[in-house]
């Protein structure tokens, strides 16, 4: 009895250690959670070479596994590279053909007819005023025309053309200077304000004046100044992306110096050459926006001084957008006038009457819609594009 008591243990003993044999192995084998950053095979629970693969997720109604969707890498913006400011006037020449049906058709048209009579001058003296050129600047024109012609006897389509773009330069007074004041040697920023009535296309304009600056090597930061339209800092803030240039904005309707002395500020934390101002342009409250603008001078001046004040104008208001002009220049120091749309309606000749009635340099030329289409003005440039190729008889 005993006997089989000791063969019925033994056998138990066996069969316990064979049912350990098969579950310490399936123990050694069970899968570990993976550590963050791994990835292993649900399967065999062994470590993948690369980065972990998402698992499909379950559609909650169908069941049906889903792909999930790929990772996009964020999108770097593509900064533009303007168009060089050298030249650029010559570029741009057929954008005035308008104004070449009134000058190089027109005006050289009458002056090579055989006989110069008084009706003939009157023609002449008509055709510049119709260009807005404005009448005392004509009849300086048409005089002196009158003695050239008739001294030197001038009857070829040349000759004319020539005689013709002399007394046009001259109008236009060669000799002021056009340059930007974009940089100071003190090592601050050169601020720029830019002023002028909204519908000129002022916030456009400085958009563009900001490429200029760019493309001569500028760095340059923009305030968004003109706080009384919500649209202004936006369109300010797509031109100033296009180039990386840094915007400076406040809430709308803020006080429009403290974002200038903000963006001011900003420009000599930043080490730019220039800061450059975009203001407002309401013309409903003429004291209130003239002492505005002041304010904003002021307040800007703190820094230090203002450099330059770019007055924008609608050349296609021909005379009417002189009295603006004034309305600014009663105030504000303006330095420069930038002309734009002269590739629309308007004559080419009012270039000449804004000179002349404001004593202020045209520094820039709007030609276009086109992100580069503003021009530094050249009067010489500007009077060969106007006059286009000799005509007449004897050209």
């Amino acid at each position: 009895m005993q006997e089989y008591l000791i063969v019925a243990l033994t056998l138990l003993g066996v069969l316990i250690l064979a049912g350990l044999g098969l579950v310490v192995p399936r123990l050694r084998r069970r899968p570990q959670p993976p550590l963050p950053g791994e990835a292993v095979d649900t399967r065999t629970g062994e470590e993948l070479a690369g980065p972990p693969v998402e698992a499909p997720e379950a559609d909650l109604e169908t069941g049906i596994l889903v792909e999930a969707p790929p990772v996009e890498a964020p999108t770097v913006p593509v900064l533009e590279t303007p168009e060089p400011t050298a030249g650029r006037l010559v570029r741009l020449r057929s954008r005035l053909a308008r104004s070449q049906n009134v000058f190089g058709k027109g005006l050289l048209g009458l002056l090579s007819r055989d006989r110069l009579d008084e009706d003939t001058w009157e023609e002449i003296e008509d055709s510049l005023i119709t260009a807005d050129v404005g009448i005392e600047a004509t009849r300086e024109i048409v005089d002196r025309l009158r003695e050239q012609t008739r001294v030197l006897g001038t009857r070829s389509g040349a000759e004319l053309r020539a005689l013709l773009a002399t007394e046009l330069v001259k109008a236009l007074d060669p000799g002021l200077d056009r340059s930007l004041k974009t940089t100071t040697a003190t090592g601050v920023p050169a601020v720029v304000l830019v002023v002028g009535v909204n519908g000129a296309g002022k916030t456009t304009t400085c958009g563009k004046v900001a490429r200029v600056l760019v493309a001569d090597g500028r760095s340059v930061v923009l305030g968004a100044a003109d706080t009384f339209r919500a649209a202004a800092a936006d369109q300010l803030a797509t031109w100033a992306g296009r180039v990386g240039a840094e915007v400076v904005r406040g809430p709308e309707g803020a006080d429009p110096a403290s974002v200038a002395f903000d963006a001011v500020r900003r420009g000599i934390d930043a080490g730019v050459d220039t800061v450059l101002i975009d203001t407002a342009g309401r013309l409903q409250n003429k004291v209130g926006l003239m002492d505005e603008l002041g304010k904003v001078k002021r307040v800007v001046s703190k820094h230090g001084p203002v450099d330059e004040t770019l007055l924008i104008l609608d050349a296609t208001t021909g005379q009417n957008g002189l009295e603006q002009a004034r309305v600014f220049t009663e105030v504000v120091d303006v330095t420069g006038v930038v002309l734009t749309k002269l590739d629309g309606t308007a004559k080419g000749g009012i270039v000449i009457a804004v000179q002349r009635k404001l004593g202020i340099p045209v520094k820039l030329v709007g030609l276009g819609e086109g992100p580069d289409d503003l021009a530094p003005f050249d009067a010489a440039q500007f009077v060969d594009a106007l006059l286009g190729e000799p005509s007449g008889p004897n050209a």
